[in-house]
């Protein structure tokens, strides 16, 4: 069966994001490089590139990775106000809703705060600290089978 891992994209604060997500999700970093691991004489990295993040993966439970980067100064900034997508995160309990809820949404804006919803589920949306959007959702109905 496929299998769907979210990969977000920074304006150079790739590591603090990351840092920070593990500091919710826990776990450890499944890889981190950076930018200067790739340079050579043919691709020369500018100096104020090399210790950004070209890739870092957070393994998020049994089979989930968080993935991302930063985008080199070259290839433009990315809109942090403009996301069109949300990261959705299914949990097997209220109290892990609140507890990733509360702390992904920390420093961030609070679309909709979780609560019962309408639909039968608990239910909360927001935007984190560096732009990404989230959404919890922990629905007693749906038993999740990793």
């Amino acid at each position: 069966m496929a299998q769907i891992n979210p990969y977000i994209h920074f304006n150079g604060n790739a590591e603090e994001a990351f840092t920070f997500y593990k500091s919710v999700f826990g776990g450890e970093f499944a890889m981190i490089s950076r930018f200067k691991d790739m340079s050579s004489p043919e691709y020369p990295i500018p100096e104020k590139e090399a210790n950004k993040i070209m890739h870092i993966a957070l393994p998020i439970g049994n089979n989930s990775v968080l993935m991302g980067s930063d985008t080199p100064e070259f290839m433009g900034k990315h809109n942090e106000n403009e996301n069109r997508s949300k990261i959705s995160i299914s949990v097997e309990s209220k109290e892990e809703a609140d507890q990733l809820f509360n702390g992904l949404s920390a420093g961030g804006k609070v679309e909709m705060p979780i609560a019962d919803s309408p639909w039968g589920s608990y239910f909360g949306m927001f935007r984190d600290k560096y732009g990404i959007e989230w959404m919890v959702d922990f629905d007693p109905q749906y038993k999740r089978h990793l």
